[in-house]
């Protein structure tokens, strides 16, 4: 599995009307294809009674399986937009189900296609997105002299601290990169003069919020 990926931050749903048509689109991670088919079964018997129920998901390291549904719609009108809309923002290990209840007005194919990848965008966006990333927990133990000087150390490396604890010493715990970890090691090595021991934990996945583009 990548060192790093993108996914939604949550669960979620989000509802647009379109020419008196309701969209609903549902978000959820999941992590193989019984998830996926578990979520679009829910949601579909949640509503039972909706034109349609459309989905699209993503699984894999390389996004190698994706799935797509028109349910009903024409053809490639609704799930292959939904799908694109995953791919578009490089999501990993989701699906989406846009759920329709038909409002009276047909919206033509080129319609369609807009409101479908129109309410799978919005839905992302709204729900959000966090980025995956395998990290080790560093804790070392450092007298308090040290204390300030560490933090600024840490501040001009683009470091941050996790949890501090205050005792007869100070305790500190980062989060590294498993692909920046020796280099990070050996740099508070020297910094604090060999006199570094820290412990290190398994790799597992954190998450932190995918930084926001700067509006022009």
């Amino acid at each position: 599995m990548s060192e790093q990926y993108l996914t939604i931050q949550q669960t979620g749903n989000y509802t647009n009307t379109i020419k008196k048509s309701r969209f609903i689109t549902h978000l959820a991670r999941i992590k193989d294809e019984d998830d996926a088919k578990a979520v679009i079964a829910q949601v579909s018997k949640e509503n039972a009674k909706a034109t349609h129920n459309v989905f699209a998901y993503v699984l894999g390291d390389t996004n190698q399986i994706q799935r797509a549904s028109d349910n009903g719609e024409p053809s490639g009108t609704a799930g292959a937009p939904t799908l694109e809309a995953l791919l578009q923002h490089d999501l990993r290990d989701v699906v989406a189900v846009t759920t329709r209840y038909f409002g009276g007005i047909k919206l033509g194919a080129g319609g369609l296609i807009r409101a479908y990848a129109g309410n799978a965008n919005t839905a992302i966006e709204t729900i959000g997105i966090v980025v995956r990333i395998k990290q080790k927990a560093v804790t070392f133990t450092i007298p308090y002299a040290d204390f300030d000087p560490i933090q600024h150390f840490l501040t001009t490396n683009h470091l941050s601290i996790a949890n501090t604890d205050y005792g007869t010493a100070v305790t500190i715990t980062l989060y590294l990169d498993d692909e920046h970890l020796q280099a990070t090691l050996a740099a508070l090595n020297d910094f604090l003069n060999g006199q570094f021991s820290p412990t290190i934990g398994a790799s597992q996945y954190r998450e932190v919020p995918l930084p926001t583009k700067p509006k022009l």
